[in-house]
């Protein structure tokens, strides 16, 4: 609340130059960094690949929240597909998060916004896919919607769970 009491009478111009400023600075040092590196965050460590898809998705999250809140609607692009990678890759984290267990490995078949296919497939066998529209996991993953109002489908053991406890967040 501080923050935002300290800001509320800047300038606009002031605020967006300071925001390209962090923006710069950031990608500057994402130049040259070790993509594999393990670093530590919030809830233990992670890659900074996987670091900077948390900070992808988180900013793909609110800002749909601020669009939401003025109004306007935004249209989901095939960029989405790194959000609903992350929230495949993160689900054994999730699972663990919440004192469950996945019964086996578990594949996403989904549909981009343009029709792509996303497919995230374990190295074996799936036992239960999850399928239909990427940008709808998405929401779910980012828990603004709930799995049962979408086109999302389930089969095998962990349907249920995984469209339940699937995230894109610590």
């Amino acid at each position: 609340a501080l923050m935002v009491a300290n800001e509320r009478d800047r300038p606009l111009a002031d605020l967006k130059a300071r925001w390209q400023r962090t923006v710069d600075e950031f990608l500057a040092r994402l130049d040259g960094a070790d993509f594999h590196r393990r670093v530590t965050w919030v809830a233990g460590e992670l890659s900074v690949r996987t670091l900077v898809t948390t900070r992808l998705a988180e900013t793909w999250i609110h800002t749909g929240d601020v669009a939401d809140g003025l109004g306007i609607e935004l249209q989901p692009t095939d960029r989405l597909e790194h959000v609903a990678r992350l929230a495949w890759r993160t689900l054994p984290y999730a699972f663990s998060r919440a004192g469950r267990e996945l019964s086996g490995p578990v594949a996403f078949d989904l549909r981009g916004p343009t029709g792509t296919e996303w497919r995230f497939m374990p190295d074996q066998p799936p036992r239960t896919t999850i399928g239909g529209d990427g940008a709808e996991l998405c929401l779910v993953a980012a828990r603004r919607v709930d799995p049962g109002q979408t086109s999302l489908t389930g089969d095998g053991p962990d349907a249920a769970a995984v469209l339940e406890l699937v995230r894109t967040y610590a």
